[in-house]
């Protein structure tokens, strides 16, 4: 089992740039792929970046690739998402998921953080 909590989102103007974290409560994290979500108020929830168990690999939406950075400390148990030159259409709820390595499925979810980019 692995427990997440979101911090970090509030409001900020277009050009701006806030830094998400995902504090994770398994001793066992470094286990763990982590993946940041985001939803949109009347969109579906889409995928923005994902790294893996040992921080190695990572992957990023094509909206956000050069302006999100996603890391991991894994003594901290804690995921990062840096997010910079943030724009409008990146409004939205973010959460962070983890899935156990080898596994396909985000299983445990956090509560989510609300972002807000104002024009």
């Amino acid at each position: 089992q692995v427990q997440l909590v979101e911090s970090g989102g509030g409001l900020v103007q277009a050009g701006g740039s806030l830094r998400l974290s995902c504090a994770a409560s398994s001793r066992s994290f470094s286990n763990y792929g982590v993946g940041w979500f985001r939803q949109a108020p009347g969109k579906e929830r889409e995928l923005v970046a994902r790294i893996s168990s040992g921080g190695g690999n990572t992957y990023y939406a094509d909206s956000v690739k050069g302006r999100f950075t996603i890391s991991r400390d894994n003594v901290k148990n804690t995921v990062y998402l840096q997010m910079s030159s943030l724009k409008p259409e990146d409004t939205g709820v973010y959460y962070c998921a983890a899935r156990y390595t080898g596994y396909s499925d985000f299983r445990f979810w956090g509560q989510g953080t609300q972002v807000t980019v104002s024009s």
